[in-house]
């Protein structure tokens, strides 16, 4: 996806976020990279543009950006999170071998959560990890 430093700006000041250099570039790049990132993947891969940029920057934007409701957390290992800004409903498909995270759709109302009835609900997450197809392929390859 193709945005306008201008329009990223726009939209973090229509959520109420003060639009600085690093925060424009920091949901730049999360628009722009059809991964989940980490944090260090998100500093590593800004340095060089922002010189004076730091891991500490980069939490806090991330926290900021979290709490407006504009990224969701993806925690898909023991200590590892990574960021996530598609907002369509989906769920989280890890490889065990090549760690690649692979978004797939649900529709969470066909759910049946009978249990959680009288349940406040606050976010939903669907994960599961295994062995993706390429990984697969290349054990029976070999």
């Amino acid at each position: 996806m193709d945005v306008s430093n201008k329009d990223i700006k726009e939209f973090l000041l229509k959520n109420n976020i003060k639009a600085t250099e690093n925060r424009i570039k920091i949901m730049k790049y999360l628009m722009t990279l059809n991964e989940h990132p980490t944090a260090e993947e998100i500093y590593n891969g800004l340095i060089d543009k922002l010189p004076t940029l730091s891991r500490t920057t980069v939490y806090n934007t991330l926290n900021i950006f979290k709490a407006a409701k504009l990224i969701k957390t993806v925690s898909v290992g023991e200590r590892e999170v990574r960021y996530d800004i598609n907002k369509i409903n989906h769920g989280h498909f890890k490889c065990e071998k090549c760690g690649e995270i692979i978004n797939f759709p649900i529709e969470f109302e066909k759910i049946s959560i009978d249990m959680l009835k009288g349940c406040k609900i606050n976010d939903q997450y669907i994960s599961f990890k295994g062995i993706c197809t390429k990984c697969l392929n290349n054990i029976d390859e070999s």
